[in-house]
């Protein structure tokens, strides 16, 4: 059970992170007897560092941001800043990153104190024995930790570093207290960070930018689109622009993984993925190599959270990849064909032959996966007749009209005792209105499951829709045949 803590107030300037805040400081005041530790990660721009900064200076810790740099250098730093916090006349000096760890354990002598090493990967690639120094320094039952209580925050952007941080035979496995990943801002959070009330607006930018908090602060200043007739000019002014951080950045966040080898490889991969070729099969075809080629660059994009694997509803031995940062898809589908013309400064000729594809090849596919948000984060239990567990998309193949149905938000859930039921099969539309013909094909869907053997007792048929709904398909909403749920619903209701 953990123990009560000190109350240390979020800073006012930081926006929501309400739940990451009350973690971090419940583990950083633990009144327990002994050291601690913990590991936060995620992807770069999310505000980790602002975050365990803030928590550092509100709590009077110590805060060190290593850099690249060889062992002597960065032992160098680390006896400098820590000799600063501890007010001692002259730098500490460290020959070995033993004698740094336990330096960190002795301020812990009096209080909880949080101890904060961000980008700890950069450390441990110029001294890659760092996790197992840190391993012995907490060992069960040195004296040095029993008599600490240091809580150590071990922070870093490269996710596949940090996922391998605790797993496995890792020294670290089972040492850590905590385990934070900092994720971006969901659609609804990165509105609001945005000032946008247009929810038509909100999504195009959200498909563009995603829900990366420093994508507006620092990367446009606080540039925002004033309304959707400013969405054009603002995407020709900072996503296409040379002169725009924003412009390069998709490119560097592959920089940020130090297990991407060819990296040339892992673009076309991408690539591919951009052009929608979904499977494992396809993306080889199209890079013209084997399917073997790809299968590890695939994984590895996974556990950078660049790219997700979606397993099909209803065919289990087949799964579709998807990109899984919309800045990536955008740079990938729009930017890099034509980046001899963007860097000659031709953004608005770029977007006005790229418009339509923007809509259909990033804003549509994106649109399908809020949809997919929004059922497993925001949709009440009512709104399905149950609990959503596992929300996907599915392929239901129509042997007899030689084709296969694909939908679009398969929801699965709980019904009193009842898990695994099928609640609902869903289609998701950005730019039509739909009708009562949408709603046809998802009836014929559930016929086609029925026939094989499938429970569709509790199926709730949906629509999504950017563009609205025509008035013979809401008044089928009215019956109760079918659950409609719009840009409004989305971003505010359940």
């Amino acid at each position: 059970m953990r123990r009560p803590t000190r109350n240390l107030a979020k800073p006012p300037d930081m926006f929501d992170r309400d739940w990451e805040w009350s973690e971090l400081t419940a583990f950083a005041a633990d009144e327990g007897p002994e050291a601690t530790m913990a590991v936060v990660s995620g992807r770069r721009r999310q505000g980790k560092s602002f975050l365990l900064d803030s928590l550092a200076r509100a709590a009077g810790g110590f805060y060190f941001c290593a850099y690249e740099a060889t062992e002597a250098e960065s032992l160098r730093r680390f006896g400098e800043e820590l000799g600063q916090y501890s007010g001692s006349i002259a730098p500490m000096r460290f020959d070995r990153w033993e004698q740094a760890i336990d330096a960190l354990l002795a301020l812990g002598k009096e209080r909880p104190l949080p101890v904060v090493i961000d980008e700890f990967p950069y450390l441990a690639r110029a001294t890659p024995s760092l996790p197992s120094i840190v391993q012995v320094a907490y060992g069960p039952r040195r004296p040095e930790r029993l008599q600490s209580r240091t809580r150590l925050l071990l922070c870093g952007s490269s996710l596949s570093f940090m996922g391998k941080l605790l797993s496995g035979t890792s020294p670290l496995r089972g040492r850590a207290g905590l385990e934070l990943i900092v994720q971006p801002l969901d659609f609804r959070q990165a509105a609001a960070f945005w000032g946008i009330d247009d929810h038509r607006l909100a999504l195009l930018v959200h498909s563009m930018v995603g829900g990366t908090p420093a994508y507006r602060r620092e990367f446009v200043r606080d540039d925002v689109p004033a309304d959707l007739d400013d969405f054009d000019a603002w995407v020709c002014r900072t996503a296409l622009s040379p002169r725009s951080p924003l412009y390069r950045e998709a490119r560097y966040l592959l920089a940020d993984e130090s297990d991407l080898r060819d990296r040339a490889l892992y673009h076309s991969v991408l690539a591919a993925l951009a052009s929608g070729n979904a499977t494992a099969g396809g993306i080889a075809s199209c890079l013209e190599r084997p399917t073997s080629d790809i299968t590890h660059p695939l994984t590895v994009l996974q556990d950078c959270g660049l790219v997700r694997r979606e397993v099909d509803a209803f065919r289990k031995n087949r799964s579709v990849y998807r990109v899984g940062e919309p800045l990536i898809a955008f740079d990938h589908a729009i930017s890099r064909p034509k980046l001899p013309l963007l860097d000659r400064g031709l953004a608005e000729q770029v977007w006005e032959t790229s418009r339509a594809r923007f809509l259909s090849a990033v804003v549509g596919p994106h649109f399908e996966q809020l949809c997919r948000e929004w059922v497993a984060h925001f949709a009440a239990p009512e709104t399905f007749g149950g609990m959503p567990i596992d929300v996907s998309y599915g392929t239901v193949p129509d042997p007899a009209a030689q084709t296969s149905h694909e939908i679009d938000v398969v929801v699965r859930g709980a019904v009193g005792q009842d898990n695994g039921v099928l609640l609902s099969l869903g289609e998701a539309k950005w730019d039509q209105v739909m009708g009562v013909g949408h709603l046809d094909r998802l009836r014929q869907v559930r016929s086609l499951l029925a026939g094989r053997g499938i429970d569709t007792s509790a199926v709730r048929l949906t629509c999504y829709s950017g563009a609205g709904f025509t008035d013979d398909l809401r008044a089928a909403e009215t019956k109760g045949e079918v659950v409609l749920v719009d840009l409004q619903r989305l971003y505010g209701g359940e």
